[in-house]
C-alpha cells in the first residue's frame, strides 16, 4: 500500500486511501473506497498500473449475506471478470466470486491444518465450497480419503473442476444439505472439519455418530477477544461433556476485537 499512497500523494487525501485490499488470483477487491466515482476509479487505476499480477479491479457491495453467504461486487477497472484462477499452498483453484465463498486470508489455517493430518486419515470436511479445505489438505498430506459436503451446487461444480485441475483422485464431493448428507455416509472419521463460523454450531449434534476415540475436530466460531477461548469451548460442552482441548487458534480479525477462530479438540 506505500506505493499505491506515493503514486495517489497529492491527487487524493491520505484518509480516504484504503488500509488494504483482498487478492483472490488476479483480483483485487477493495471493501471500502470513498463514495465518489472519479475517486474510486483513480485508486483503482493506481493499482491496475502497480501490480502487473492484478488484471481486475472491484469493490465489495454489500455484507456477506443469504444461505451461500456471498457478497456482490462492483467492476472499477481492467478486465470485466468475476472468475479467476487463484493458488495456494501448492494448489490451483477455479472460482467465480459472486457465485462462491472464498477467503484468501483463511490460507495460513487450511494449511495448518493440513499439516496436522496423519498418514492414512478418513476426513470429512464439512460446508467445503470449491473445495479448497479439501484440496489443500489431500496435496499437502498422506489422507487416506476425504469426504466433501456443500449445499451450494455451483461451488460444487467448481470444486469438480478443481479436482480435475489438481488431479486429485481421493476426494469425493457430495452436494447437499449437510443435514441429509452425513446421514448416508456410513463411516466414522478420524478428522472433521467445520469451517463454518456463522453456524457451526449448529451442526455439532449431528457429527455425534460420525467419531470414533481419538477423532479429532476442528471447530470455527467467532468471538469477542475477551471471551476466548471460554465461550466456544462452554458452546462445545452443550453437546460433548467431556472433552480435550488440543489447540485454541485466532485465525484472522472480522472487526476490531472480534475474530474468526478455531477450537481443536477430542471427545473423551
Amino acid at each position: 500500500m506505500a506505493s499505491l499512497k506515493e503514486n495517489l500523494k497529492g491527487k487524493i487525501r491520505l484518509e480516504e486511501l484504503p488500509r488494504s485490499f483482498d487478492v483472490i488470483g488476479n483480483i483485487a477487491i477493495f471493501n471500502h473506497l470513498p463514495r465518489n466515482i472519479k475517486k474510486q476509479k483513480l485508486i483503482a487505476n493506481s493499482l491496475l498500473k502497480l501490480n502487473k499480477n492484478i488484471k481486475t479491479i472491484l469493490l465489495k457491495t454489500n455484507k456477506l449475506s443469504g444461505v451461500y453467504r456471498l457478497s456482490k461486487y462492483k467492476f472499477l477497472t481492467g478486465i470485466n471478470t468475476k472468475e479467476t484462477l487463484h493458488r495456494e499452498s501448492n494448489c490451483l483453484f477455479k472460482l467465480d466470486i459472486e457465485k462462491c465463498y472464498f477467503s484468501p486470508r483463511l490460507s495460513n489455517e487450511r494449511l495448518r491444518i493440513a499439516k496436522k493430518v496423519k498418514n492414512n486419515e478418513l476426513i470429512l470436511v464439512m460446508f467445503s465450497g470449491v473445495g479448497v479445505y479439501p484440496i489443500v489438505i489431500s496435496k499437502n498430506s498422506k489422507a487416506k480419503f476425504i469426504y466433501a459436503v456443500e449445499i451450494n451446487h455451483e461451488a460444487v461444480d467448481y470444486a469438480l473442476d478443481n479436482l480435475k485441475l489438481n488431479k486429485i483422485n481421493n476426494i469425493k464431493l457430495y452436494q447437499g444439505n449437510v443435514r441429509k448428507i452425513l446421514p448416508k455416509l456410513n463411516h466414522k472419521f478420524d478428522r472433521i472439519i467445520m469451517p463454518a463460523p456463522k453456524n457451526a454450531y449448529n451442526y455439532l449434534n449431528l457429527i455425534k455418530n460420525k467419531i470414533k476415540k481419538n477423532t479429532i475436530i476442528h471447530f470455527y466460531d467467532f468471538c469477542n477477544e475477551k471471551d476466548f477461548p471460554e465461550k466456544v469451548i462452554n458452546k462445545i460442552k452443550k453437546h460433548f461433556k467431556k472433552i480435550k482441548i488440543l489447540d485454541k487458534v485466532k485465525c484472522g480479525n472480522i472487526s476490531p476485537y472480534n475474530y474468526r477462530v478455531c477450537i481443536d479438540f477430542k471427545v473423551l
